[in-house]
């Protein structure tokens, strides 16, 4: 019986080790295209009407960098309601106060929200996912190489929380053999057996770490580099610090209780 555990053990630290190689591997790839390139003089993007934080982000930019299409959604709505144009409650509905939108994503979210005028927020979310607003910006940061193309996506993160799991996983694993041992079996023996799939695992989250974070599945490390730390750049009147925050913490960062509780009771 305790091969079987062991078995199990092997089995799962080798297939999730295996996959953050894949991921890594395929991550670098993703990110060993040509430098970005500054827009031409003269030439912003219309999701820049709600102003830059950062060498060349859009707001719309770093969420979605910072947390993909929902993270990207959470910050159009809770824009849009600082404005007094939505109105978020706290039972997670998004109603329309003013039907116009100022750029290509707020159009979209008005239209995600559709003409009744009010919608649950996690439907709209979904709905800003495969819009082509929003696959506009992802486009635009991937050509530059600053996000993850959806081919190496889920990429690192999840990969970590694998490695994690079946590190974890060894112990139990290891605990089980050692009570469930034929008699007279050498526990000592047995117990260095599973410390292969352990080092391994181990290992292997310590180079991740080490390498690789922070890790994120939708930013490349040339994107992480173009993200703006909390508080380096002064809030303007276009570009509230609040936003900011929003874009790169997401929505447990709110400090207004009731934009928090609107998009925390719709599963942000």
């Amino acid at each position: 019986m305790w091969l079987l555990f062991l078995l199990v053990a092997c089995s799962a630290a080798v297939l999730s080790c295996a996959l953050l190689c894949r991921a890594a591997v395929a991550a670098a790839r993703a990110t060993s295209g040509p430098a970005p390139q500054p827009p031409p003089p003269g030439t912003v993007p219309e999701t820049a009407a709600v102003g830059r934080r950062g060498p060349g982000l859009t707001l719309y930019e770093m969420a979605y960098l910072s947390g993909g299409p929902h993270r990207l959604a959470d910050v159009v709505l809770v824009l849009m309601a600082q404005q007094r144009r939505l109105l978020l409650a706290d039972t997670g509905w998004a109603t329309v106060v003013d039907p116009v939108g100022k750029d290509a994503v707020e159009r979209a979210t008005l239209s995600a929200i559709g003409p009744d005028g009010q919608r649950r927020i996690p439907a709209i979310r979904d709905a800003l996912t495969g819009d082509d607003a929003v696959r506009e910006v992802a486009d635009r940061l991937v050509t530059d190489g600053l996000a993850l193309p959806v081919a190496v996506r889920p990429g690192i993160a999840g990969a970590v929380r694998l490695v994690r799991g079946a590190a974890l996983l060894v112990l139990p694993a290891a605990a089980a053999s050692y009570w469930t041992a034929p008699d007279g079996a050498d526990g000592g023996l047995l117990l260095a057996w599973f410390s292969l799939p352990l080092i391994l695992t181990l290992g292997t989250w310590a180079v991740a770490r080490f390498e690789l974070h922070p890790y994120s599945d939708w930013a490349t490390t040339a994107g992480e580099r173009q993200l703006p730390g909390i508080g380096h750049s002064p809030a303007t009147a276009a570009t509230p610090s609040s936003l900011v925050t929003l874009a790169l913490r997401g929505p447990a960062a709110l400090t207004d209780p009731a934009l928090r509780a609107a998009l925390h009771s719709s599963g942000a």
